[in-house]
Protein backbone atom coordinates (compact mmCIF):
# COMPACT_ATOMS: atom_id res chain seq x y z
CA UNK A 1 0.00 0.00 0.00
CA UNK A 2 0.96 3.54 0.01
CA UNK A 3 2.50 5.37 2.91
CA UNK A 4 -0.48 5.53 5.09
CA UNK A 5 -1.44 9.40 6.32
CA UNK A 6 -2.33 7.49 9.74
CA UNK A 7 -0.62 4.60 12.24
CA UNK A 8 -2.85 3.55 14.96
CA UNK A 9 -0.80 2.01 17.73
CA UNK A 10 -2.88 -0.34 20.20
CA UNK A 11 -0.72 -1.59 22.82
CA UNK A 12 -2.43 -4.69 24.50
CA UNK A 13 -1.62 -7.84 26.84
CA UNK A 14 -4.29 -10.67 27.08
CA UNK A 15 -7.20 -8.55 27.01
CA UNK A 16 -8.46 -9.84 23.67
CA UNK A 17 -11.70 -9.32 24.56
CA UNK A 18 -11.76 -5.49 24.24
CA UNK A 19 -9.03 -5.45 21.40
CA UNK A 20 -11.63 -6.99 19.39
CA UNK A 21 -14.28 -4.11 19.20
CA UNK A 22 -10.95 -1.37 19.14
CA UNK A 23 -10.15 -3.28 16.13
CA UNK A 24 -13.71 -3.49 14.77
CA UNK A 25 -14.85 -0.19 15.48
CA UNK A 26 -11.36 1.10 13.70
CA UNK A 27 -12.65 -1.40 10.76
CA UNK A 28 -15.77 0.18 10.65
CA UNK A 29 -14.56 4.05 10.23
CA UNK A 30 -16.60 6.59 7.93
CA UNK A 31 -14.62 7.59 4.73
CA UNK A 32 -10.96 6.79 6.64
CA UNK A 33 -8.19 8.04 5.29
CA UNK A 34 -4.99 5.90 4.23
CA UNK A 35 -4.14 4.17 7.39
CA UNK A 36 -2.32 0.99 8.95
CA UNK A 37 -3.39 -0.79 12.33
CA UNK A 38 -0.25 -1.99 14.05
CA UNK A 39 -0.62 -4.52 17.19
CA UNK A 40 1.53 -4.14 20.25
CA UNK A 41 1.41 -7.29 21.39
CA UNK A 42 3.30 -7.17 24.93
CA UNK A 43 3.90 -11.29 24.80
CA UNK A 44 -0.09 -12.21 24.76
CA UNK A 45 -0.68 -15.87 25.60
CA UNK A 46 -4.43 -15.73 24.57
CA UNK A 47 -5.84 -15.19 20.56
CA UNK A 48 -4.42 -11.76 20.45
CA UNK A 49 -2.05 -12.04 17.76
CA UNK A 50 -5.23 -14.90 15.89
CA UNK A 51 -7.31 -11.25 16.05
CA UNK A 52 -4.64 -8.95 14.83
CA UNK A 53 -4.06 -11.38 11.68
CA UNK A 54 -8.43 -11.40 11.16
CA UNK A 55 -8.29 -7.56 11.38
CA UNK A 56 -5.35 -7.34 8.93
CA UNK A 57 -3.29 -5.26 11.48
CA UNK A 58 0.26 -5.67 11.62
CA UNK A 59 1.58 -7.19 14.74
CA UNK A 60 4.89 -6.01 16.66
CA UNK A 61 6.07 -7.72 19.37
CA UNK A 62 7.76 -6.11 22.44
CA UNK A 63 11.21 -7.35 23.30
CA UNK A 64 10.51 -8.13 26.78
CA UNK A 65 6.94 -7.61 29.23
CA UNK A 66 7.22 -3.75 30.16
CA UNK A 67 3.55 -2.25 30.17
CA UNK A 68 2.61 0.06 27.98
CA UNK A 69 4.95 2.82 27.25
CA UNK A 70 7.13 0.35 25.55
CA UNK A 71 4.63 -0.76 23.95
CA UNK A 72 3.91 3.03 22.85
CA UNK A 73 7.47 3.57 21.53
CA UNK A 74 7.63 0.26 19.77
CA UNK A 75 4.38 0.74 18.12
CA UNK A 76 5.94 4.56 17.25
CA UNK A 77 9.38 3.14 15.93
CA UNK A 78 7.03 0.68 13.61
CA UNK A 79 4.53 3.11 12.44
CA UNK A 80 4.79 4.23 8.48
CA UNK A 81 2.89 7.21 8.99
CA UNK A 82 3.71 11.15 10.00
CA UNK A 83 0.47 11.09 12.13
CA UNK A 84 0.43 8.19 15.16
CA UNK A 85 -2.41 7.05 16.68
CA UNK A 86 -1.65 6.11 19.76
CA UNK A 87 -5.12 4.12 21.37
CA UNK A 88 -5.65 1.60 24.32
CA UNK A 89 -7.12 -1.90 23.79
CA UNK A 90 -10.37 -1.09 25.92
CA UNK A 91 -11.54 1.42 23.41
CA UNK A 92 -14.49 1.77 20.91
CA UNK A 93 -14.49 4.60 18.22
CA UNK A 94 -16.00 6.84 17.48
CA UNK A 95 -17.69 6.59 13.62
CA UNK A 96 -15.83 9.99 12.41
CA UNK A 97 -12.84 9.59 14.37
CA UNK A 98 -9.98 8.90 12.08
CA UNK A 99 -11.17 11.24 9.79
CA UNK A 100 -11.72 13.65 12.47
CA UNK A 101 -7.83 13.63 13.05
CA UNK A 102 -6.46 13.81 9.70
CA UNK A 103 -8.97 17.05 9.20
CA UNK A 104 -7.70 18.28 12.46
CA UNK A 105 -4.09 17.73 12.26
CA UNK A 106 -4.34 19.94 9.00
CA UNK A 107 -6.71 22.59 10.68
CA UNK A 108 -4.07 22.90 13.29
CA UNK A 109 -0.15 22.66 11.22
CA UNK A 110 1.22 24.39 14.41
CA UNK A 111 0.37 21.34 16.68
CA UNK A 112 2.66 18.33 17.26
CA UNK A 113 0.21 16.10 19.62
CA UNK A 114 -3.30 15.50 19.73
CA UNK A 115 -6.44 14.34 21.98
CA UNK A 116 -10.04 13.99 21.50
CA UNK A 117 -13.23 12.95 23.94
CA UNK A 118 -12.91 10.43 25.85
CA UNK A 119 -16.11 9.02 26.88
CA UNK A 120 -16.58 6.65 29.98
CA UNK A 121 -18.97 3.81 28.30
CA UNK A 122 -20.11 0.81 30.86
CA UNK A 123 -21.02 -2.28 30.31
CA UNK A 124 -23.18 -4.79 32.34
CA UNK A 125 -23.52 -4.28 35.90
CA UNK A 126 -22.24 -0.98 36.38
CA UNK A 127 -23.43 0.42 39.70
CA UNK A 128 -25.82 3.57 39.87
CA UNK A 129 -24.14 6.84 39.27
CA UNK A 130 -25.91 10.41 40.82
CA UNK A 131 -24.20 12.01 38.01
CA UNK A 132 -21.83 14.53 40.77
CA UNK A 133 -18.92 12.37 40.51
CA UNK A 134 -16.31 11.53 37.65
CA UNK A 135 -16.20 8.87 36.12
CA UNK A 136 -15.21 5.32 37.61
CA UNK A 137 -12.45 5.23 34.63
CA UNK A 138 -10.35 7.77 32.25
CA UNK A 139 -12.50 10.39 30.34
CA UNK A 140 -12.56 14.10 29.35
CA UNK A 141 -14.37 16.75 27.86
CA UNK A 142 -13.22 19.70 26.92
CA UNK A 143 -16.02 20.99 25.31
CA UNK A 144 -17.52 21.06 21.49
CA UNK A 145 -14.78 22.86 19.82
CA UNK A 146 -10.78 22.30 18.97
CA UNK A 147 -8.88 23.77 21.66
CA UNK A 148 -5.20 24.05 22.98
CA UNK A 149 -5.06 22.05 25.95
CA UNK A 150 -2.58 20.30 27.99
CA UNK A 151 -4.12 17.76 29.42
CA UNK A 152 -4.60 15.29 27.21
CA UNK A 153 -4.70 11.45 28.09
CA UNK A 154 -2.98 8.45 26.17
CA UNK A 155 -5.78 6.69 25.49
CA UNK A 156 -6.74 9.09 23.00
CA UNK A 157 -3.55 10.80 22.03
CA UNK A 158 -2.15 11.43 18.21
CA UNK A 159 1.22 12.26 17.59
CA UNK A 160 2.93 13.97 15.19
CA UNK A 161 6.68 11.68 14.16
CA UNK A 162 8.60 14.92 15.35
CA UNK A 163 7.44 15.27 18.48
CA UNK A 164 8.77 11.68 19.35
CA UNK A 165 11.92 13.07 17.84
CA UNK A 166 11.27 16.46 19.96
CA UNK A 167 10.33 15.03 23.07
CA UNK A 168 12.18 11.70 22.83
CA UNK A 169 10.18 8.51 23.89
CA UNK A 170 7.96 7.64 26.42
CA UNK A 171 9.60 6.69 29.55
CA UNK A 172 9.57 3.17 30.22
CA UNK A 173 10.42 3.32 33.77
CA UNK A 174 7.08 4.74 34.54
CA UNK A 175 4.26 1.79 35.05
CA UNK A 176 0.77 3.96 35.45
CA UNK A 177 0.11 6.84 37.00
CA UNK A 178 2.13 9.82 34.59
CA UNK A 179 2.90 7.12 31.79
CA UNK A 180 1.82 9.83 29.23
CA UNK A 181 1.87 12.73 31.39
CA UNK A 182 5.38 12.97 31.33
CA UNK A 183 5.95 12.91 28.05
CA UNK A 184 4.03 15.33 27.84
CA UNK A 185 5.48 17.81 29.80
CA UNK A 186 8.72 17.10 28.07
CA UNK A 187 7.15 17.88 24.83
CA UNK A 188 5.59 21.46 26.08
CA UNK A 189 9.04 22.28 27.61
CA UNK A 190 10.47 21.92 24.60
CA UNK A 191 8.10 24.54 22.88
CA UNK A 192 5.78 21.93 21.16
CA UNK A 193 2.09 22.70 20.83
CA UNK A 194 -0.83 20.39 21.85
CA UNK A 195 -4.10 20.35 20.67
CA UNK A 196 -7.67 18.97 21.82
CA UNK A 197 -10.00 18.01 18.37
CA UNK A 198 -13.88 18.05 19.35
CA UNK A 199 -15.00 15.37 16.44
CA UNK A 200 -12.57 12.96 17.48
CA UNK A 201 -13.69 11.11 20.19
CA UNK A 202 -14.03 7.58 21.36
CA UNK A 203 -15.36 5.32 24.08
CA UNK A 204 -13.33 4.03 26.65
CA UNK A 205 -15.25 0.80 27.87
CA UNK A 206 -15.56 -1.35 31.02
CA UNK A 207 -17.75 -4.89 30.83
CA UNK A 208 -19.01 -7.73 32.07
CA UNK A 209 -17.26 -7.89 35.51
CA UNK A 210 -14.93 -5.51 34.54
CA UNK A 211 -17.65 -3.21 35.45
CA UNK A 212 -18.81 -4.37 38.59
CA UNK A 213 -18.33 -2.06 41.59
CA UNK A 214 -15.72 -4.56 43.26
CA UNK A 215 -13.80 -4.13 40.33
CA UNK A 216 -13.92 -0.22 39.66
CA UNK A 217 -13.14 -0.01 43.17
CA UNK A 218 -9.87 -1.74 42.60
CA UNK A 219 -8.89 -0.05 39.65
CA UNK A 220 -9.54 3.29 41.10
CA UNK A 221 -7.61 2.29 43.95
CA UNK A 222 -4.25 1.40 42.27
CA UNK A 223 -5.02 3.91 39.76
CA UNK A 224 -4.97 6.58 43.30
CA UNK A 225 -1.32 4.90 44.23
CA UNK A 226 -0.29 5.55 40.78
CA UNK A 227 -1.47 9.16 40.59
CA UNK A 228 -0.09 10.00 44.22
CA UNK A 229 3.27 8.33 43.17
CA UNK A 230 3.47 10.94 39.87
CA UNK A 231 2.47 13.52 41.86
CA UNK A 232 5.58 13.27 44.18
CA UNK A 233 7.85 12.52 41.18
CA UNK A 234 6.60 15.91 39.56
CA UNK A 235 6.75 18.08 43.26
CA UNK A 236 3.40 18.12 43.69
CA UNK A 237 1.93 17.58 47.56
CA UNK A 238 -1.41 18.40 48.70
CA UNK A 239 -0.04 16.45 52.07
CA UNK A 240 -1.68 14.22 54.57
CA UNK A 241 -4.67 16.54 55.77
CA UNK A 242 -5.84 17.42 52.35
CA UNK A 243 -5.95 13.86 51.35
CA UNK A 244 -7.58 13.14 54.53
CA UNK A 245 -9.96 15.92 53.52
CA UNK A 246 -10.79 14.31 50.38
CA UNK A 247 -11.32 10.89 51.73
CA UNK A 248 -13.74 11.99 53.93
CA UNK A 249 -15.62 13.90 51.25
CA UNK A 250 -16.00 10.73 49.44
CA UNK A 251 -17.98 8.72 52.13
CA UNK A 252 -19.86 12.25 52.98
CA UNK A 253 -20.96 12.08 49.27
CA UNK A 254 -21.47 8.09 49.62
CA UNK A 255 -23.65 8.35 52.28
CA UNK A 256 -25.93 11.50 51.22
CA UNK A 257 -26.58 11.05 47.94
CA UNK A 258 -26.93 7.57 48.51
CA UNK A 259 -24.40 6.81 45.89
CA UNK A 260 -22.44 3.43 44.91
CA UNK A 261 -19.85 5.27 42.89
CA UNK A 262 -18.78 7.52 45.44
CA UNK A 263 -17.11 4.49 46.75
CA UNK A 264 -15.47 4.09 43.68
CA UNK A 265 -14.19 7.54 44.42
CA UNK A 266 -12.86 6.79 48.09
CA UNK A 267 -11.14 3.94 46.95
CA UNK A 268 -9.42 6.51 44.37
CA UNK A 269 -8.69 8.84 47.44
CA UNK A 270 -7.74 5.52 50.10
CA UNK A 271 -5.42 4.94 47.65
CA UNK A 272 -3.77 8.17 47.20
CA UNK A 273 -3.42 7.89 50.73
CA UNK A 274 -1.96 5.29 51.12
CA UNK A 275 1.00 5.93 48.97
CA UNK A 276 1.34 9.04 50.96
CA UNK A 277 2.30 7.10 53.89
CA UNK A 278 4.65 5.10 52.11
CA UNK A 279 7.97 6.12 52.88
CA UNK A 280 10.45 7.58 50.41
Amino acid sequence: MDRPLISVVIPTRNRASYLEVALASIAAQQHPPAHEVIVVDDHSTDSTAALAARAGARLVTTPDPGGINPGRNAGVRSARAELVALVDDDVSAWPGWLRALAEGAARHPEALAFGGPIRAHLEGPAPRACGRERPPITALDLGSTDREAETLFGANLTLRRRAFNLAGAFDETIVGGGDEEEWLRRLHAAGGTTVYLADAGLDHRRTGADSRLRALMRGAYARGRQARAWDRRRGGDRGMAGEVRVLAGCGWHTVRRGCPQGLVMGAHSAGRLVETLRPR
